[in-house]
């Protein structure tokens, strides 16, 4: 199974705003920045996760987003969705007329994973990811990196 770069980009940037969005808002630059993702790739996915709810925006100085519910009421399924993403596996995107304008043998088993996928997905919050060890570790690396980089900005000037 492979997720698209839409899905994958909006999930980590969501990751990234409820791990910085406890302290004020956070800008669409800041999360380009702290995950490589471009700004204007970005503006396009907060864009679509604003209109499904998911976050808000402050606009003036100051402002960028923040979570639009508490991150433990926000699954993975509802980020993929809100970007208009999901992973299908049937050749016919659920259509069922995946063979000469008929189901295929194996539609059943192909849809029944997709659906399996969707569950796990549901499952699974951004708070459940927050908690996670590892996202932690790496959001503290984000962290001392951006605070050398500062340090140098600083000096320089």
């Amino acid at each position: 199974m492979r997720l698209s770069t839409k899905g994958r980009y909006a999930v980590t940037a969501m990751l990234d705003l409820a791990i910085n969005g406890k302290q004020g808002p956070v800008t669409l630059a800041d999360i380009s920045e702290n995950q490589g993702i471009s700004l204007s790739y970005l503006e396009q996915l907060f864009a679509a996760l604003r209109g499904k709810g998911l976050v808000r925006g402050v606009r003036g100085p100051g402002g960028g987003y923040y979570l639009g519910r508490e991150s433990d009421e926000i699954s993975i399924a509802d980020i993929i969705c809100a970007v208009d993403e999901w992973v299908e596996f049937t050749r016919c995107k659920g259509r069922q007329n995946c063979q000469d304008g008929q189901r295929c043998l194996t539609h059943s088993l192909w849809d029944d994973l997709s659906q399996q996928i969707f569950i796990f997905l549901s499952d699974i919050t951004l708070h459940d990811l927050v908690e996670r060890g590892e996202v932690r570790e790496a959001a503290r690396r984000e962290k001392k990196a951006e605070s050398k980089v500062v340090g140098l900005k600083t000096e320089a000037a």
